[in-house]
């Protein structure tokens, strides 16, 4: 039983700041569970297209949220795309972030796909990154089927 602020002589609001951990699991769907399987077996990155508006989805869905179309087609795309922009990472948050800072988090567009894919970006320094620049996908070598099978994007090199 918490404390009310009556109790305490006062009339405004008592707060108490504090963190909460709360473990879960969460179904990733077909889209979801084909797309983490190709990653973990094949090092292949899948997303899904919709013929009546023509843009292919990544990470892959299950419906167009366009036009609400269901039949979308499987298309296996590029593992390499364009830089469209990027953060730096340089505090820590202990318990949540994929690696200690400083990293870099991009959205990149990978060819053939229409949405832009977020992800850890590595192998570049970060004064060196700049929208636009030419990236490939680094796997990890073992893969468990999940997001961070793709382990980050590197600079393509020529």
């Amino acid at each position: 039983m918490g404390i009310r602020s009556e109790e305490l002589g006062n009339t405004g609001t008592l707060m108490y700041p504090s963190r909460i951990k709360l473990p879960y699991i969460w179904h990733a769907g077909k889209a979801g569970s084909r797309f983490y399987r190709e990653l973990k077996e094949n090092r292949a990155i899948w997303g899904t297209r919709c013929s009546p508006c023509n843009r292919v989805f990544l990470p892959p869905r299950e419906v167009c949220p366009r036009c609400l179309d269901e039949n979308l087609d499987w298309v296996r795309l590029s593992d390499s795309g364009t830089l469209l922009t990027y953060t730096v990472v340089r505090y820590h948050v202990p318990g949540i972030q994929p690696q200690e800072p400083p990293y870099a988090l991009g959205i990149i567009k990978l060819d053939g796909a229409t949405s832009g894919f977020p992800h850890l970006l590595g192998e570049i320094e970060p004064e060196r990154l700049k929208a636009g620049i030419r990236v490939q996908a680094v796997f990890r070598e073992d893969r468990r089927g999940d997001y961070l099978d793709i382990q980050y994007f590197r600079p393509e090199k020529p």
